[in-house]
Order: structure tokens, then sequence, then C-alpha cells
């Protein structure tokens, strides 16, 4: 009977066998040991949900609320008193642009609904501005062209690698006692760098802000900036801007859209409310009818 015993043994591999193959161990593929297992990745919280803390630290910082008037005639002043160390090709742009001015031609320095752009926002605007203080942030608002915010992180980051020019660059800052110390680098080459309405230039790139914003007095804020501009600069550039605080509330900022002015309100042939283009000439005064 050798043929059953070699039978019985085929069989008992064969069941073993089987048993091995359908096993979910054995299906599955050797894991790791924890130890060498890839740790799963955080995302990195860019802006975390403030707490109470943040808050509470808010109230510790100076008072900069109300609305702030810019001295235009400082910034006049300052034309003949401290004007930017042009180089001698900007130099040149800005004899000329004062020249077409005085000649009743003024330069469009300011046009298209681009925003003023910084440094320029602060260097000759003749607007009001509010400051908006929020955990790891502060916020600038201004009237006129619809388009003057800045944003000034406070939040201890860094500025990025390779930032996205914008008008108003990128901004961090940090506070040195009750002055607020801001960096701002990132600004489009077209920003110009402006003394006046009628006179200022493309930066052409590289620019580079620093300013110290903090309170000279009770209602008077001072904007120390110190502004690098290679292209068209021969050394950086060292101002001051001043600004009054108004508490009442005729001196609140308002809606500004930049080209309202361009048209004129009417009732269409439907009875609808809309904006017509009115003729403007180059220097844009409406051309009368």
């Amino acid at each position: 009977m050798q043929y059953r015993s070699y039978a019985f043994s085929y069989a008992l591999l064969f069941a073993v066998l089987t048993i091995v193959a359908i096993s979910p161990s054995a299906a599955q593929p050797p894991q790791h040991p924890p130890s060498v297992r890839a740790a799963p990745k955080v995302p990195t919280i860019i802006n975390p949900a403030p707490t109470a803390q943040d808050w509470a630290d808010i109230a510790k910082l100076p008072d900069w609320s109300g609305v702030w008037n810019p001295k235009i005639t400082d910034q006049d002043a300052q034309i003949k008193t401290n004007p930017p160390p042009w180089n001698e090709v900007a130099k040149k742009k800005i004899d000329h642009m004062f020249a077409e001015e005085k000649a009743g031609r003024p330069p469009l320095v300011f046009f298209g609904c681009f925003p003023e752009a910084h440094p320029t926002w602060m260097l000759v605007t003749h607007n009001a501005m509010e400051i908006l203080f929020t955990p790891g942030r502060v916020t600038m608002l201004g009237e006129s062209d619809g388009n003057r915010l800045r944003r000034i992180y406070t939040d201890g980051r860094p500025h990025p690698d390779d930032p996205d020019p914008t008008f108003h660059g990128h901004s961090i800052g940090h506070w040195e006692g009750d002055t607020l110390v801001v960096d701002t680098i990132g600004i489009l080459p077209q920003a110009p760098l402006a003394i006046s309405e009628a006179a200022g230039i493309p930066n052409n790139g590289d620019m580079h802000v620093i300013e110290r914003i903090h309170l000279a007095e009770k209602d008077i804020l001072h904007v120390d900036l110190e502004i690098i501009a290679p292209k068209i600069l021969t050394k950086p550039w060292k101002t001051t801007r001043i600004f009054f605080r108004q508490r009442a509330r005729k001196f609140d900022i308002v809606e500004g859209v930049c080209v309202q002015g361009d048209y004129s309100e009417r009732v269409d042939a439907n009875g609808d409310h809309v904006f017509v283009p009115v003729e403007k000439t180059i220097w844009g005064n409406i051309v009368p009818k």
C-alpha cells in the first residue's frame, strides 16, 4: 500500500501550500518596521487663528485710531529742502516734468487707475488714511483711487524668497517699543517714485523701502522713510512725512473710485441708471459742451 502513503503526502503538501497562498498576511507586501516609516507631512499654517492673548496684545500697542491727513505744505517744502538724490538721467527727467507743469502741461504720473503705490502713497498723498491693528498684521486703508491698501505682516514671517512684484510690495514689520519698523521689497519696477503729483518716474526695479512709523505727539504721526532705488538714485534717500489725526466724523475716509469722474450719471432709454463716458482733455479736464 505504498502508493497510498505517497498520495497522502502529496495531499498534505497541497493543503499546506493552499493555506499559505490564501493567508491575508501572505497576500500583503512586507511592512517596514515602525522606526523607518516616513513621517506624515504636517501642513504649514500660514495664517493661524488668533488667540485671546493675541487680541489682548493689541491693546498694548500705541493708539493710532482715527483718520490721518497728510501735511501737504511739508510735502511741497521738501521738494526744495530735501530732494531725492537723483542720478543724472533721472534728474533730467524730473526737471523736464517740472518744466512741463510750469508750462501748463502737467505730466500724468498717475493714470489708468493704477495705485499710487509704495512709497509714493506715503510721500505725496493728499487724501486721508486709516490704520487698523489685527493680530499679526497692520493694515493701511486710503481714500481716492480705490487701490490704497497696504498689508504689513507682523507675525514674524520673512519675505518670500522670490516675491511676486506688486504696486505696494511685500511688507513685514516689527515693533521696537512704540515704533513700527517696516521693511518692504518686491515693488513693481513700473511703480513711480514721486515727489509731487506732477513729478515722478518709474523706480525701474530693486527698490527697497525701510520705514519707522511712530507718534511724534499725541495727534501727529511721523513716517520716517529710507528709500533705496539704485536704478534712479545715487544713494539712499531719507525723508519724513507728517500726518495729523482727525477724530471728527466728517473726516472719515470714503469710497474712492478712480474713474467715476470720467463718466456722467444718466438714465438710458430702458429706464436704467447708467454711467456714460464724458470727453476729457489729456490732462483730465472735462471738455465743456
